[in-house]
């Protein structure tokens, strides 16, 4: 019997612990995957301290995954092969069968099968993951930068080109952190006049080096949404901040017709008044990563632009640090679990 490594949590909020598992075989339309980076991020803590429904311990989490495929399953061989590289995101595999799906909107499938939630995740030597739910990795793409591609790259990728702004409008990008460094890069290799707001002064030479020709300190005196109209007005503004309170201070900064797309998670609701809206004819959207299609889309950008994600790859050994670390704020960008 081979066997393969994992990194586990066996009860909500419980610590990790490296456990040997049967290495699995791969059912109809599935593969394994031989694991070689997984980018560990915020969404993981969702399963790891049972805060969704149906989260079943113990949890293998990781849902920014980049491997190579070990095995296929029945029905797998018409489109892979093995020895393929291969990229699962936050799109895991959908059902095919609910109205979203039967309206080729996969990625807000009602059964959206998340890695690490539906089925085993990434922080593992091996995954057994749908083969709808693969992207294939370019040869000029290594492994860990792959990985984080497949959820913070896709979520902005996908995000600002689904938006309504075109070239050369202006678009801004709240939270130059994990996602919004790379929606900076994005937004500037899509032809857009980009702004990028954070926290600090301090940032400003971050924003520049990140290519934007803007940037707004929220700590400054003149407020964030002063600060855009005096720029002109957002056509978009890409919210990567988790804070609520930072989004909502971005509404009155949209131009007429602007967008407001929201890509970081918040328990906490926005401060957004119908009034701010309807005059100016506003609209807020929340906005859920992408399929394997447009992961692999978002690969291809990225190596045609050398856009990369600044990481922090570690061995899957420490695992445990490197939670605590993209927990605490410590990681500035991903972390990165690596089995070689």
């Amino acid at each position: 019997m081979s066997v393969c490594r994992a990194a586990q949590v066996a009860t909500a909020g419980g610590p990790f612990e490296i456990v040997e598992r049967e290495v699995p075989r791969p059912g109809p339309g599935h593969v394994r995957v031989a694991v070689d980076a997984c980018g560990i991020c915020h969404s993981d803590a969702l399963f790891v301290d049972d805060l969704l429904p149906g989260v079943r311990f113990p949890v293998v989490p990781g849902h920014e995954i980049a491997g190579r495929i070990e095995e296929l399953g029945e029905g797998a061989e018409s489109a892979w092969q093995v020895g393929d590289r291969v990229a699962v995101g936050w799109f895991g595999g959908s059902c095919g069968h609910c109205t979203p799906c039967r309206q080729g909107d996969f990625v807000v499938c009602r059964y959206l099968k998340v890695p690490g939630w539906a089925y085993d995740g990434g922080y593992a030597e091996t995954v057994i993951a749908p083969a709808d739910a693969l992207a294939r990795i370019p040869d000029a793409l290594a492994a860990t930068d792959a990985a984080p591609l497949g959820c913070a790259g896709v979520t902005t990728y996908n995000g600002l080109r689904r938006s309504s702004a075109r070239p050369g409008d202006l678009v801004a990008v709240l939270g130059i952190g994990g996602l919004g460094h790379l929606g900076v890069r994005y937004a500037v290799a899509m032809g857009f006049e980009t702004v990028a707001i954070a926290r600090g002064a301090a940032k400003a030479a971050f924003a520049e080096e990140l290519g934007a020709h803007h940037y707004i300190d929220s700590t400054a005196g003149t407020s964030v949404a002063d600060a855009l109209q005096a720029l002109g007005g957002a056509r978009v503004v890409l919210a990567t901040a988790a804070n609520s309170g930072a989004i909502t201070a971005t509404a009155d900064g949209l131009a007429p017709r602007g967008e407001l797309v929201v890509v970081g998670a918040d328990s906490e609701p926005l401060g957004i008044s119908p009034n701010q809206l309807l005059m100016a004819g506003r609209i807020v959207r929340g906005h859920p990563s992408g399929t394997a299609q447009d992961v692999q889309d978002t690969l291809a950008f990225s190596v045609l632009h050398g856009i990369r994600p600044m990481t922090e790859n570690v061995p899957l050994d420490d695992v445990a640090e490197a939670y605590r670390k993209m927990l605490s704020g410590a990681a500035r960008f991903r972390m990165v679990l690596t089995t070689g």
